[in-house]
Order: structure tokens, then sequence, then C-alpha cells
């Protein structure tokens, strides 16, 4: 994709501190951090979201995350990973990545609070998630 950053970066058109390259992976710090450490996994091959990523693609992505979470976590107290998928979740890149955010005692990061279900809310979504699985 000629406009895609994380292509560009792939193909060495933006410069970036690269971690890890093979022929089907690239992990590179974000240039801004959450975290110092903290870097993205994304497959060289464009997919936006994990809507439309091969399994194959997925899976060798997979096995560089957490490559990369083992080293971040012997620099860091311990390790968040991320993935967001559309607008609504935060995806500012439409090109499929992972976020490998090291962590560290008192960072001051809150986690995203949580919710209860009512009553008949918590057996009504699992049906439908349960209708939708493929």
């Amino acid at each position: 994709m000629s406009d895609c950053i994380f292509c560009k970066i792939i193909s060495k058109e933006i410069p970036a501190e690269i971690i890890y390259e093979d022929d089907n992976t690239l992990a590179f710090l974000d240039i801004n951090p959450i975290n110092v450490g903290h870097t993205l996994v994304i497959p060289k091959a464009h997919h936006e979201n994990i809507f439309d990523m091969p399994e194959d693609i997925l899976s060798k992505a997979v096995l560089v995350l957490r490559k990369v979470a083992k080293s971040l976590d012997k620099i860091s107290d311990g390790i968040n990973i991320g993935q967001n998928n559309r607008l609504a979740a935060n995806q500012l890149v439409n090109h499929f990545h992972f976020h490998v955010i090291p962590r560290f005692e008192n960072d001051g990061l809150k986690h995203w609070p949580g919710k209860i279900y009512n009553e008949s809310e918590g057996k009504s979504v699992a049906e439908k998630i349960r209708e939708n699985l493929e």
C-alpha cells in the first residue's frame, strides 16, 4: 500500500529503529512510546486488521511477538500486549500490528476500567458471540 506508513518502514522509505526482522515479520520501536521500549510487531504483508489476516502470517507474527516480549521482559517489570482493530478500538494505522509495551512498577499507567453485566445481559451477549463463531 503506497500510503501505508508501516509499508514504508518495511521498504525502508521511512527510517525506524528496527529490533527484529525476518522474511515475514518486522519489529521496531514505536515513535510515540507508552513506555521506553514500546515495540510494534507487524507482518511484512499488508493486511488491515485481524479480520483479513491469513492464519499462516498471523502465526509467524505471534512467534516474533513472543520473542520480542521475552526480550522486553528481561529489561522491565512486566509486559502488556495490545492489538487494536478498527477506529472504534483506536487502530490508528491500518496495517495489522501488535503493541508490546514494557511495564514498570509505579509507571503511572492504568488499565481500562471493568464493567459488570446485569442479570440477563451476560447470557444474552454470550449467546450472540457463540452464534457468530466461525
